[in-house]
């Protein structure tokens, strides 16, 4: 059997014990206004509201038709503003055209380019109220529609002969476009 033989300082214990409390008391009060002033900061919170109504600028017409055929779903239900002519195949319905806009494949000198018409399907039960070409701005909501596959389809709200614009050309998709919340 081991007997030991502590001897206590008690000077030692309470300046031990004093310190230790100060420290505690000071650390619960850095804490405490560290709260404080945590709660009073101002906070900027970005958000943005999207338009019911979203206009597809002719610098990103191709990029957006790019993503909306290959996301069809996530963008169903959107509301667009865009310009472009009446295009139209031997095979849709009277109520459909597409908008187009000619996109530059290759540009062999100023007055000569390989051109293709891309665009969205629409429908609208005024469509033969205008003629090919005609160039016309519309406002209208993307469903899913079905021409040989699915596709997006503009249902037309409203329609208006617009001019010709001054640049009526579009280029191919760039790949620079990343839809946010704010879809285009």
């Amino acid at each position: 059997m081991f007997i030991y033989n502590i001897s206590i300082n008690k000077k030692k214990n309470s300046k031990t014990i004093f310190l230790t409390i100060s420290i505690l008391l000071i650390v619960t009060l850095i804490i405490f206004i560290c709260n404080i002033v945590n709660s009073n900061r101002m906070y900027v919170q970005d958000t943005m509201s999207i338009p019911d109504t979203i206009e597809i600028p002719a610098s990103n017409y191709t990029n957006v038709l790019d993503d909306c055929y290959a996301n069809l779903d996530n963008y169903v239900g959107q509301k667009i503003k865009f310009s472009g002519f009446i295009y139209r195949l031997y095979d849709f319905k009277e109520n459909q055209f597409v908008l187009g806009r000619e996109m530059i494949l290759e540009k062999q000198s100023d007055a000569q380019a390989k051109v293709v018409v891309v665009g969205f399907m629409c429908e609208t039960k005024t469509s033969l109220s205008f003629i090919d070409n005609t160039w016309v701005e519309i406002e209208g909501t993307i469903t899913k529609g079905h021409y040989h596959s699915d596709i997006p389809m503009i249902k037309i709200s409203s329609i208006k002969e617009v001019n010709r614009p001054e640049n009526e050309y579009v280029y191919p998709p760039d790949g620079g476009y990343t839809p946010t919340e704010y879809s285009f």
